[in-house]
């Protein structure tokens, strides 16, 4: 049981042997013990049902996810199951580790079993006293029950990338797992919008006369006031909505062998063509309405072109030219580069949100007032962001010419022993302790009299990548 009292914190966590890296090697012995150790007891104690949160208390009697969780809840919203479960098959495909693939699988059929009938995920699943709330797919129907996939954070797009390639780990014998994927890609297939856009969260296929296919536009006038208006429905470029449907739909065409995916992909490229603003902020806004207006979003999302999403997509743009050799993709990047370039904030930054047509920033007091004034901002959300410009300008400049380099399915990595990944590997070691658990400082948010120390999944996740690539590595 996930919760269960391990001991006493301070023997357990007293088991660290700290090495100085220099003086001791490494041997692959070691780290395959590690490893072995950090998985079992990963999978015996910290997960329920094969499902992960994304933090625990060192004494695993509370945990959490974005938000707080029971002891029979698992996270879909990365750095939660997905995320755990990527962890556990990229060590099996370096180090061919049966306990590792077990563990894939382990995870892989806690997703299947969070499915919804709607064909994806929410951010959380339910195991136990919380699950009639929730209409899965694999339980007795439920109509009044929650259905809602969500595209958000990519939560619904991280499991089916992980359930995809576990699929092809098992060689697509697992019916279960297989069976999962194939629905979620034929639900997700059926809520795409005639313009290749899809919501933010959805229950049901779009009604397709309604949402006709049209090029982003200014709107007459905007409320400089939150309108409280449900966004859910709106074509969604936030927190890379639309980037993660496009690598999930460009990775199922690989792994499948099935150009059908690669169109829906796309479509969805073409939606990011139609999607840029006219002269004179040729970017995009982080979602639109039925009209391809920017429209707003949360209280502190208002509409406006965003100097933050609008770099996500350029990158988005430069992946479907290499993976499909369509010049069409590279048509709109100069114009948008050149206007985010003169975008910039004086310290080079860029504001998160710009002022249709005056494209002066914009910002919130902490009372959440729209402003051009940037000394009360909210500390939640990042109201200004780096620039990534001129990596995205040498991207464009080597690769225009390039010939396409189409998305392959992962192949068993070739790793380079070197000093430096011993050196992390070494430091992993030492830093197990008795039971097999890395604990560091930290906090649960959900939790206020708790002040660590914590197990963190994406600490989990990416030690048993650095154990993995060593064991690899090893002649």
């Amino acid at each position: 049981m996930r919760f269960a009292v391990m001991g006493l914190l301070l023997a357990a966590m007293g088991g660290l042997h700290v090495h100085d890296a220099s003086a001791q090697e490494l041997t692959r012995a070691e780290a395959e013990d590690a490893l072995r150790r950090a998985v079992a007891f990963f999978r015996e104690h910290v997960g329920t049902n094969g499902g992960y949160l994304w933090r625990y208390s060192a004494d695993l009697k509370v945990g959490e996810g974005e938000g707080a969780a029971l002891s029979t809840t698992a996270w879909v919203q990365p750095p939660g199951t997905p995320t755990v479960g990527d962890a556990y098959l990229s060590a099996y495909s370096l180090t061919s580790d049966p306990n590792c693939f077990e563990a894939a699988l382990e995870t892989a059929l806690a997703l299947a079993k969070g499915q919804l009938e709607s064909g994806g995920w929410d951010y959380r699943i339910e195991f136990q006293s919380q699950r009639q709330k929730y209409r899965y797919r694999l339980d007795p129907d439920r109509p009044s029950a929650r259905n809602v996939t969500t595209l958000d954070d990519d939560v619904t797009q991280s499991a089916l990338r992980f359930l995809m390639r576990t699929d092809a780990a098992a060689e697509f014998k697992n019916d279960q797992i297989h069976d999962a994927v194939i629905y979620a890609l034929k639900r997700l297939e059926h809520a795409q919008y005639p313009n290749g856009a899809w919501p933010q969260r959805f229950s049901e296929p779009p009604a397709a006369e309604k949402f006709p296919a049209r090029p982003a536009a200014y709107p007459d006038a905007w409320p400089r006031t939150y309108p409280s208006i449900d966004y859910r429905s709106f074509y969604t470029f936030n927190d890379n909505t639309l980037a993660d449907m496009i690598e999930t739909l460009f990775l199922a065409a690989a792994i499948y062998n099935e150009p059908h995916y690669q169109a829906l992909a796309e479509k969805a490229g073409g939606f990011i063509l139609l999607a840029q603003m006219p002269q004179p902020q040729p970017a995009w806004a982080q979602q639109y309405n039925v009209q391809m207006h920017p429209a707003w979003a949360r209280r502190f999302e208002p509409a406006a072109v965003t100097g933050g999403e609008s770099q996500g997509i350029l990158k988005t743009l430069l992946k479907l030219y290499q993976w499909t050799g369509d010049a069409k993709y590279l048509e709109p990047i100069p114009r948008a580069l050149v206007y985010l370039k003169k975008s910039q904030l004086p310290d080079g930054r860029l504001a998160r949100f710009y002022e249709l047509k005056t494209n002066r920033p914009l910002y919130f007091t902490r009372q959440y007032e729209l402003t051009y004034d940037d000394n009360d901002l909210p500390t939640h959300y990042g109201f200004k962001v780096n620039s990534s410009l001129d990596a995205i300008q040498a991207t464009y400049d080597r690769i225009k010419e390039s010939p396409p380099r189409p998305l392959r399915v992962e192949e068993k990595r070739t790793v380079k022993l070197t000093s430096s990944l011993t050196r992390q590997a070494r430091a992993v070691v030492d830093a197990l302790d008795r039971r097999g658990a890395w604990g560091e400082a930290g906090t649960l948010r959900t939790v206020e009299s708790y002040a660590g120390p914590v197990v963190e999944s994406r600490t989990f996740a990416r030690n048993v990548e650095i154990l993995a690539r060593f064991i690899a590595a090893q002649p």
